[in-house]
């Protein structure tokens, strides 16, 4: 399954999750910055519910920052693939340095999308958690541990694509994992998609100003927003 672009994502993801909800009330979409946002905000804008960010980041390994060997959270979440980490033989202080630089990236974002606010209450709603894709998952699950520690209601993972190993193991630590592909042959989330150009920052403060409005507008096209 190939996706035009992600606001073609959401909107498959969409058709999904409407099987799933039958009440809409206590819902809150949250979308991983900055390429979960045009997924989210094609469900915030189809099920007429809020949406906000939840700030994790990957650590990536030495010379190699795209393959994640760890991720934390906001909320103060550390995930951390030792397996890997053992293997490449990573040494301690590469770890210390990365999730330092990680952290401040966390601290820039918050103040960036949210005006340095904590993230919005969680308790008894139900929280989807959406993003582009997944490969290691492991922002994902420090996403999902970041939000458990709110008490919500529910957690549902809203996933375009993502290996199936990775997607099992979503499955287990949510309530409801909607993944609507999970190829064997998986190299890199963009290879699933034709557009995977890079959501700029001003695109996800756009979207979310939307997203939040009282009535839903149609998102601009990726493309148009410079």
């Amino acid at each position: 399954m190939f996706f035009q672009n992600r606001q073609h994502a959401g909107k498959m993801l969409v058709q999904e999750l409407k099987k799933y909800l039958s009440d809409k009330q206590n819902l809150l979409i949250l979308a991983l910055p900055r390429g979960g946002v045009p997924v989210g905000f094609e469900i915030a804008r189809a099920l007429k519910v809020p949406m906000d960010v939840i700030v994790c980041r990957k650590i990536g390994a030495p010379n190699n920052p795209e393959f994640a060997i760890g991720a934390i959270s906001e909320a103060g979440g550390l995930f951390l693939n030792k397996q890997i980490i053992d293997a490449c033989g990573i040494s301690q202080k590469y770890i210390d340095d990365a999730i330092a630089a990680e952290q401040e990236k966390i601290r820039a974002y918050q103040k960036e999308f949210r005006s340095g606010e904590a993230l919005a209450s969680l308790k008894n709603k139900v929280a989807i958690i959406t993003d582009d894709g997944a490969a290691t998952g492991m922002t994902m699950k420090a996403a999902i541990d970041a939000v458990r520690k709110f008490k919500p209601a529910k957690i549902i993972i809203a996933l375009p694509v993502a290996p199936p190993d990775t997607a099992q193991e979503l499955r287990q630590l949510s309530d409801k994992a909607i993944i609507l592909n999970a190829p064997l042959e998986f190299y890199a989330v963009g290879q699933f998609y034709e557009d995977f150009a890079q959501v700029e920052t001003e695109e996800v403060k756009i979207l979310l100003n939307l997203a939040n409005q009282p009535k839903l507008p149609h998102a601009p096209e990726h493309k148009s927003i410079k």
